[in-house]
């Protein structure tokens, strides 16, 4: 996501690629398939790595960009009060906000279209708009430190994992800057030694955690200790002008590593749809899907959450029926593995609904709406450069229509029928509308796109040349087929390469793009 956002590159010039793991057990022996194991096994991306880049230096980059793009972030002011107008009409400034100067205490009154409360797990959006906040938090504590080390563990600059008797499924993260993080359960047993809970009580403990091995900080960046809990936000768009997204609407523990990287999901995936609103190019109702698609993966991530804390606290899941004696060292193995698409992003993915992820045809691909689209290698026309999907359908809140053509020689016929009943339709071909088309055509490229094809293309060209791009989506390159990729990466609907894709398009587009459509009539 980030990638097709344009901000990867600069990312990675910060980063600790991380792609290697290890767990050691009590005494200190490496053990296999456990812990953080699942990040060796990243397939179908060219981000292949655990891209580690902690949140600080993430913001800098994130305000570099917004500043190339003339928006400058400031945070002078304090939210204090919220009101949604009802009497105001739908996609109006529906929304009044009083706010306050931290310095000056000067309040001012703001009218907005939506307002995004994206103010973490104590949200005074979510609050004042009187959202429960639904789940629990339990008695376990656990504890996060990062900074400068010296150590004898073998494999200090790796995701490791140490399975501590005495502070549970130990985290020890390689970071950027040479920094690592340890993270532990602070047990009640523990916390019996301290009256008050420092730095220096911090580092005692990340010491005793590390045990067999040895543990000296050089330096320490930032500690904390926290209680875990799993909640999630009864609403996360009310009064159609009010969304919630991050840790505002949903907490949970570190355990699986997704805190920020959920909030990054709700945000791509809210942006491109609030902005096509705004622009006035999509239909408010196209907000809806936010929630809906959100949600469920919330959901999943909880799940997945609360087994995972559990295990790294040595306690096994609460809905646990196999052997009560099981190590949950293994079982966490097992857990972690089972969840290891989800927590990577890769496996991430919206239902099937009759709106934005519609289903029209089956058995065409292996690919279908609601997944995301896997990125391919392809190649330019004339200088076969060679480039990636990703690279070639940037998320501006545009989405893209790839046509798989396979191989020209055999589907010229097929061809010939898209073309024609395609061409009839204007408006696929707006400029002012957010769509844009791509010819992906199988085999080696050719001098001229427009001599391989015997016309012109539908918008830029690319080539397949061994076919890999065709066949990691399933698709026969005697019968090619047509997606439609989302702003975001995910894949809207999937459609025959024939006669018929004209219609199956419009009725697609035509459900929340405002003048997709051949004829004011048109149902939706």
């Amino acid at each position: 996501m980030l990638d097709q956002l344009g901000l990867a590159d600069q990312l990675a010039q910060q980063c600790f690629a991380c792609r290697q793991t290890v767990n050691y057990d009590k005494d200190g022996n490496e053990t296999q398939g456990r812990g953080w194991s699942f990040m060796e096994d990243m397939k179908d991306t060219k981000w292949d790595f655990a891209l580690v880049l902690r949140q600080k230096y993430q913001e800098e980059i994130f305000r570099a960009a917004l500043k190339r793009h003339g928006v400058e972030l400031d945070a002078p002011y304090a939210l204090t009060s919220l009101e949604a107008l009802k009497d105001v009409e739908l996609g109006g400034y529906r929304v009044l906000a009083t706010i306050e100067h931290g310095t000056t205490q000067v309040k001012s009154f703001v009218k907005c279209r939506y307002l995004v409360g994206a103010d973490g797990g104590k949200s005074f959006v979510r609050r004042a708009m009187e959202i429960p906040f639904d789940g629990s938090s339990s008695e376990d504590k656990w504890v996060r430190i990062d900074g400068v080390i010296e150590t004898d563990l073998p494999k200090p600059r790796t995701y490791c994992a140490i399975e501590s008797p005495t502070h549970g499924n130990v985290l020890w993260a390689a970071l950027d800057h040479g920094a690592t993080r340890i993270g532990f359960a602070f047990t009640a047993e523990r916390q019996k030694a301290y009256r008050d809970f420092d730095e220096a009580a911090a580092v005692k403990e990340a010491i005793a955690a590390v045990k067999p091995f040895s543990l000296k900080f050089k330096t320490v960046d930032w500690w904390t200790i926290y209680v875990v809990g799993q909640r999630i936000a009864r609403s996360f768009f009310i009064d159609d002008c009010i969304f919630l997204a991050g840790d505002a609407c949903h907490t949970h523990s570190s355990g699986a590593a997704q805190g920020m990287n959920t909030g990054m999901h709700d945000a791509v995936n809210l942006g491109w749809k609030l902005s096509l609103v705004l622009q006035g190019l999509a239909k408010p109702d196209l907000l809806q899907t936010y929630e809906a698609e959100r949600l469920p993966n919330v959901q999943r991530l909880i799940n997945y959450d609360k087994d995972i804390s559990r295990l790294m606290t040595m306690q096994l899941p609460e809905n646990w029926t196999g052997d009560p004696k099981a190590d949950p060292n293994e079982v966490l193995g097992h857990v972690m593995k089972e969840a290891a698409t989800f927590s990577s992003g890769l496996g991430i993915y919206y239902e099937p609904d009759t709106y934005l992820n519609l289903a029209q045809v089956s058995g065409i691909t292996s690919i279908s709406a609601g997944q995301r689209a896997p990125d391919v290698p392809l190649q330019k026309p004339a200088t076969f450069e060679a480039t990636r999907l990703q690279v070639e359908t940037p998320n501006t809140a545009t989405f893209y229509i790839a046509l798989f053509a396979g191989d020209v020689a055999q589907t010229k016929h097929m061809l010939a029928e898209f073309t024609e009943a395609v061409s009839k339709l204007s408006w696929l071909f707006d400029s002012d509308l957010p769509i844009e088309w791509l010819s992906i055509f199988a085999g080696p490229g050719g001098p001229s796109a427009f001599e391989t094809l015997g016309g012109m293309p539908f918008g830029r060209v690319f080539y397949d040349e061994d076919h890999s791009a065709h066949q990691r989506y399933g698709i026969d390159i005697q019968k090619g087929a047509v997606f439609v990729l989302r702003p975001d990466g995910w894949v809207g609907t999937v459609v025959s390469m024939d006669d018929g894709a004209a219609g199956k398009l419009e009725n697609y587009f035509s459900r929340f793009l405002i003048g997709a459509t051949s004829t004011p009539s048109a149902k939706l």
